[in-house]
């Protein structure tokens, strides 16, 4: 391969890198087994979707709001309730929910967490689904 070759796919491999570390917050990972501990102990928490409303009704973790990554901003009064309590965010991979961990504690929301995997991993582990006015289904 030649130098310049190298050169320009060192360079844009660098940057995906980078871009991609722009996408994370400071947000302590949650596992699916503790989410689902935390679940069952019915501990006091807002599980948040961010994914779109489409993607929402084609499934769920139980008991979570859902607020799409890109109006998270005008609806933060419907949340402030837990600004001081445990807010665990999900989006499909990552990317989005990582967004919203951000603007959350920027905002003061002090104990913001993500879930490890979000909802892909959840799918792949085969983990209980919540579809909109049904009950849970195994």
């Amino acid at each position: 391969m030649p130098r310049s070759c190298f050169r320009l796919l060192s360079i844009t491999l660098m940057s995906l890198l980078c871009a991609c570390s722009l996408f994370e917050s400071s947000a302590v990972k949650v596992t699916q087994q503790q989410l689902l501990a935390r679940m069952a102990a019915h501990e006091e928490m807002l599980i948040l979707d961010v994914r779109t409303a489409g993607e929402y009704s084609k499934g769920y973790i139980g008991n979570a709001l859902n607020i799409d990554h890109r109006e998270i901003a005008e609806h933060l009064t419907e949340i402030i309730a837990f600004k001081d309590k445990p807010v665990v965010v999900y989006c499909y991979s990552g990317m989005r929910a990582g967004l919203v961990e951000a603007k959350l504690i920027d905002r003061g929301f002090s104990k913001v967490q993500h879930l490890d995997g979000d909802w892909s991993a959840w799918q792949v582990a085969g983990l209980a689904v919540t579809m909109p006015g049904n009950p849970l289904i195994d």
